[in-house]
């Protein structure tokens, strides 16, 4: 574990983040109703989490766990619900941690190993709706995760980026990293999603043109400062190879072994180049960073929702952070921002309408890929 080496949180900065809410705040808890809720629910708060709840406790929307007064049971239940979504996925979807001993064929004795080891690793405490900070006692500076099963994406450096990215759509332009080696899995190589990654989608294209235009996509990814891992860069060339996309060092890409992959995004440059892709990619020359950019990996990343590739949860979070936030918030994706922002409401979720609303995201990708490109506010 390792903690990224940031300012302490002090109360009157918290006290600062906090007057950026929508939320009541009411008095914050004491030191001795800290550590009850603490001795309560068997956990640990970080020091800054403890620090922010010390200035004072939002309140008024069930999204803010109550530490005071809050209905015991939710409160367990939210604390529960990160480790209860990695065994949802052990049960259902195939999912095993490497670092766990090899995955018994029998489905119970598979959850009951995979129920021990998460006993032993950190919880992650509730901040608010689907956002976690891991609860590690007297540490300070752990990233802001959103968690949904093992769809794991971080949503701020550190919890004051975190206040700042998710209520005013300003966000510290460092590079995020987790700090939890098991969760970190999830937001590093793993299958969940890091903002500041390339999401989850095989590459889709069923002609050369899209094949071009996928490695376009992610080049704009890199030309916005998103991550790229060499494998993706590899597949997206073998694509390019199969559909008969013809360039010198497009082969040597599709072909790179493991043992070289560390060349992967050198020979990309070459691919981009050779294709006449490099030039023509927007300038960053408007007060918005990367505007044309942006707008144009949010219709790219609304189109992968559309055909499947990319999940309308996991699309939708990246293009709230990515595309509506860095965009200045344009009003005309506040819609599907509040479609997104439903799918992660914590209620929506204990009603087991996560499907339903997958969808009414889905539609509301559908209607905007209908109307004008960028679509008018």
């Amino acid at each position: 574990m390792t903690v990224p080496s940031s300012l302490p949180l002090t109360l009157e900065a918290a006290r600062d983040v906090q007057s950026m809410l929508r939320a009541e705040i009411g008095p914050g808890l004491s030191d001795r109703e800290l550590d009850a809720v603490e001795a309560r629910f068997g956990f640990t708060f970080s020091a800054d989490h403890r620090v922010f709840l010390a200035a004072g406790l939002p309140y008024g929307s069930p999204r803010w766990p109550d530490w005071r007064n809050g209905d015991p049971e939710d409160l367990a239940e939210r604390l529960a619900r990160p480790a209860e979504g990695v065994l949802f996925d052990v049960e259902h979807n195939g999912f095993w941690y490497p670092a766990w001993s090899p995955r018994p064929p029998g489905t119970s004795e598979a959850l009951r190993i995979a129920r021990s080891e998460l006993a032993a690793v950190p919880h992650l405490v509730p901040v608010y709706s689907l956002r976690y900070l891991p609860g590690t006692a007297g540490e300070w500076g752990h990233p802001v995760l959103s968690v949904h099963q093992t769809d794991v994406i971080i949503y701020g450096n550190d919890l004051a980026d975190y206040i700042r990215n998710e209520f005013t759509g300003r966000a510290s332009s460092l590079p995020a990293r987790a700090t939890v080696d098991f969760w970190s899995y999830f937001v590093h190589g793993g299958p969940g999603t890091d903002v500041a990654a390339p999401l989850p989608y095989a590459p889709y294209a069923v002609s050369a043109q899209e094949a071009v235009e996928c490695l376009r996509m992610l080049a704009l990814e890199r030309l916005i400062g998103r991550r790229h891992y060499p494998h993706q860069l590899i597949e997206a060339a073998l694509t390019a190879l199969v559909l008969e996309v013809e360039t010198e060092s497009l082969p040597l890409l599709a072909g790179l072994p493991r043992a070289e992959q560390e060349s992967a995004g050198a020979l990309f440059d070459q691919v981009l180049a050779e294709l006449g892709l490099a030039e023509g990619l927007p300038a960053d020359d408007t007060d918005v960073p990367w505007e044309a950019a942006r707008w144009e990996l949010v219709r790219w990343w609304l189109r992968l929702i559309v055909n499947g590739s990319l999940a309308a949860g996991a699309g939708g979070d990246v293009i709230t952070y990515e595309g509506w936030g860095a965009l200045a918030r344009p009003q005309s994706l506040r819609p599907l921002v509040d479609e997104v922002d439903a799918y992660n409401d914590w209620v929506a979720i204990r009603h087991g309408t996560s499907e339903q609303l997958a969808g009414a995201i889905i539609a509301e990708v559908e209607r905007l890929l209908t109307g004008p490109w960028p679509p008018l506010d």
